[in-house]
């Protein structure tokens, strides 16, 4: 019969194991990095997470935030009331507040092809997307949607720089003697 397995086996050093990087990696673990700078700077790493997030005046479990209304068989519905919070850190709010009321910019550029491919269609056919479509230099064989999609593309992420393009276009050419 073959013996078990030692389970009592002791333990031995792991020489080849660095330790540094072991600690570094269970204290990333233990203490999850907080994107946003305003909360990370109002964290307090000696307090739980319920217990942070309810100085700052948000929600930690969204059950007990929002009162839920319970409706009975017999008899009107009744609302739940969820218990009174102390905010201790109000300009946390207000610094959340005016970050998401900031209007967002819109990053999306276009390749120098595309534009440069724009400009071609666009000098050479004007808004006729058919004979954009039939044209040789449309090497994707792009449909005349695509194209129309492609310039509204266009306008869209450039449009000082379309505009100034539409405006070169109009200009008339200088007569050369």
């Amino acid at each position: 019969m073959p013996k078990a397995k030692r389970s009592g086996k002791s333990k031995k050093f792991d020489y080849n194991q660095n330790r540094k990087k072991l600690k570094k990696k269970f204290i990333k673990k233990a203490n999850p990095r907080i994107e946003n700078t305003h909360v990370r700077n109002a964290w307090d790493n000696k307090k739980s997470m319920a217990r942070n997030l309810q100085e700052m005046g948000l929600a930690f479990d969204p059950n007990q935030t929002v009162p839920i209304t319970k409706s009975r068989l017999l008899g009107e519905d009744r609302e739940t009331k969820a218990p009174a919070r102390i905010v201790t850190k109000p300009y946390l709010l207000n610094q959340l507040e005016e970050e998401a009321n900031r209007p967002v910019k819109d990053t999306k550029t276009l390749s120098a092809d595309l534009i440069e491919y724009v400009q071609y269609m666009v000098r050479e056919h004007k808004d006729n997307y058919k004979a954009m479509a039939r044209d040789e230099k449309n090497y994707y064989q792009d449909t005349p949607k695509q194209i129309k999609r492609k310039i509204n593309e266009y306008k869209r992420c450039h449009p000082d720089h379309f505009n100034n393009f539409m405006d070169s276009l109009a200009a008339p050419e200088p007569m050369v003697k």
